[in-house]
C-alpha cells in the first residue's frame, strides 16, 4: 500500500514538472548586461546596459487584435486623434477584423507610440529604450548568416532602401541574432520609448511612409562613427516621428526589466 501511494505521488510530481516545462514562456529572450557606446546624438558616452528581457518577435496583428478587443479605446473607430493619427491600423478591415490584406502573424504596423506603450504596459512590460534596442541590434553575429560586419551593414542598408514597399512577412522569417532575437532588421522598423531623445525632430510624409529626406548624408556629422550609416538612418527616422504618428512599416516589441 505504501509503495503504491509513493508511486502515485511520484507520478503526480512528474506530471506537474512536465506541465511546468510546457508552460514556460519561451517568447522572450534574456539580454545580459554589458557596455554600449552611444553612437549618435549629442551624448556619445559609454553606458552600462542592465540585464532585461525582450520579446523574441515583434508584436503581431493577431496579438494586437486580442489587445484591442479587451481595450476598446484603442479600436480604430474609437481612438482619439491626440493619441493616433488618421492612418492608425488603416489596413485592417474593421475594428476587430483584420481582412484579407493582413497576415495575422506579421508585425502589426500603423501603430502610434501611445498605442505601443499602452499595449506593453498591459502585458506588464514596457517599450525598450533606444540604447537597449540598439544594444541588442548591434550583434551582427546572426545565426543564419555568415557575413562580416561590412557585408551585414550593406545587407541592412539594402533593406532600408526598399522598406515599406513590400508586404510584410511573418515574424520569425528574418534574421536571428546570437541572443535568439528575431527580425530586428529586415522586417519592420520599431518604436522605442525615448525615440526623440537623440536628434532634432524633422518632418514625416502625410502619406504614412518614411520621409527619405531623413537619410540626408549631410547630417552625418552628428555621428561619432561615420561608417555606421545603418544606425544613423534609424536615428534619423526616429527623430522625424511624433508620438501620435503611424507608419506602414513601423511596429514594436516589448521588454521587461530584470530586478
Amino acid at each position: 500500500m505504501f509503495k503504491l501511494l509513493y508511486k502515485l505521488i511520484l507520478l503526480i510530481y512528474l506530471l506537474f514538472c512536465l506541465n511546468y516545462l510546457d508552460a514556460k514562456d519561451d517568447s522572450t529572450c534574456v539580454i545580459t548586461s554589458g557596455i554600449f557606446k552611444q553612437t549618435f546624438g549629442f551624448d556619445t558616452s559609454t553606458v552600462v546596459i542592465k540585464s532585461f528581457e525582450i520579446d523574441k518577435y515583434p508584436v503581431t496583428n493577431l496579438e494586437y487584435l486580442s489587445f484591442v478587443k479587451q481595450n476598446s479605446k484603442w479600436l480604430k473607430s474609437k481612438v482619439k486623434s491626440v493619441f493616433s493619427d488618421k492612418t492608425y491600423l488603416r489596413n485592417w478591415q474593421s475594428d476587430t477584423i483584420l481582412g484579407s490584406k493582413i497576415e495575422p502573424n506579421s508585425p502589426v504596423t500603423n501603430i502610434s507610440w501611445f498605442a505601443a506603450k499602452s499595449y506593453c504596459e498591459c502585458q506588464g512590460k514596457r517599450l525598450p529604450t533606444t540604447n537597449e534596442w540598439e544594444y541588442v541590434a548591434d550583434y551582427s553575429n546572426y545565426k543564419n548568416l555568415n557575413l562580416n560586419d561590412s557585408s551585414f551593414y550593406r545587407l541592412i542598408l539594402s533593406w532600408y532602401g526598399k522598406a515599406g514597399t513590400e508586404k510584410l512577412a511573418k515574424v520569425g522569417s528574418g534574421f536571428e541574432n546570437q541572443f535568439g532575437v528575431f527580425d530586428l532588421h529586415g522586417l519592420a522598423f520599431e518604436w522605442v520609448y525615448d525615440f526623440a531623445s537623440t536628434m532634432l525632430s524633422g518632418e514625416s510624409r502625410k502619406d504614412g511612409s518614411i520621409d527619405r529626406s531623413a537619410y540626408c548624408a549631410s547630417g552625418s556629422q552628428i555621428s561619432s562613427n561615420l561608417k555606421d550609416y545603418a544606425a544613423f538612418m534609424r536615428y534619423s527616422i526616429r527623430s522625424s516621428l511624433k508620438s501620435n504618428f503611424t507608419i506602414n512599416n513601423l511596429g514594436f516589441r516589448c521588454v521587461k526589466s530584470i530586478k
